[in-house]
């Protein structure tokens, strides 16, 4: 029988950090000490911008299934559930969705925002190789969560941002409608430029 979510935002953060820990997260090297380390920090962004606790949980576990970006997988996708009654479905939606993307696929369409809902937003899920069309409280997720997390790695590693500032602060410009205004402020902080 599934165990229940826990309902406070710290205990599903509790529980979150012991299956980071019990997949190895915390064993895992990674830019700035390890794996663990980051989503910490990842999380702790996301708080300091104002997200609310959903956002915040997926960032703690954005990593779970791999990413495009960073291959390796804690988990396979097919424990979606079991990392949902961790943290919930909605933070575990997130998750999946930062997870999934197939980022060549889908950033370049990812900005497109007239106020109303994405018709034209064709986002690649990189496992199942279908696009769909995610809503703007999505998009917007994404792009936060996105934003914590590359800041986190140019932050850390100055070859990182050396070779991957300009393209980050390019896309982040695109994405800026998506961003809160404390996410553009330090996107221009670390990154440099005027992503207004």
């Amino acid at each position: 029988m599934p165990m229940p979510v826990p309902t406070r935002a710290e205990d599903r953060e509790a529980r979150a950090l012991a299956l980071l820990r019990e997949l190895g997260a915390d064993r895992l090297d990674h830019p700035g000490g390890t794996l663990l380390a980051h989503l910490e920090r990842v999380r702790a962004q996301l708080g300091a911008w104002g997200a609310r606790p959903e956002l915040c949980l997926a960032g703690l576990c954005h990593a779970s299934y791999g990413t495009d970006g960073f291959a390796t997988a804690l988990m396979p996708v097919g424990r979606r559930a079991e990392l949902a009654a961790v943290i919930g479905a909605e933070a575990e939606e997130i998750v999946y969705l930062y997870a999934g993307c197939d980022r060549s696929a889908s950033y370049p369409v990812l900005a497109a925002d007239d106020g109303t809902e994405p018709s034209t937003v064709a986002f690649r899920d990189r496992f199942t190789g279908r696009f769909h069309s995610p809503d703007r409280q999505s998009r917007r997720d994404f792009a936060e969560l996105s934003a914590a997390n590359e800041l986190d790695l140019a932050r850390i590693d100055p070859a990182f941002r050396a070779a991957h500032g300009p393209d980050l602060l390019a896309l982040f410009t695109r994405l800026r409608g998506l961003l809160s205004e404390p996410a553009r402020r330090d996107c221009r902080a670390v990154l440099g430029g005027a992503a207004s």
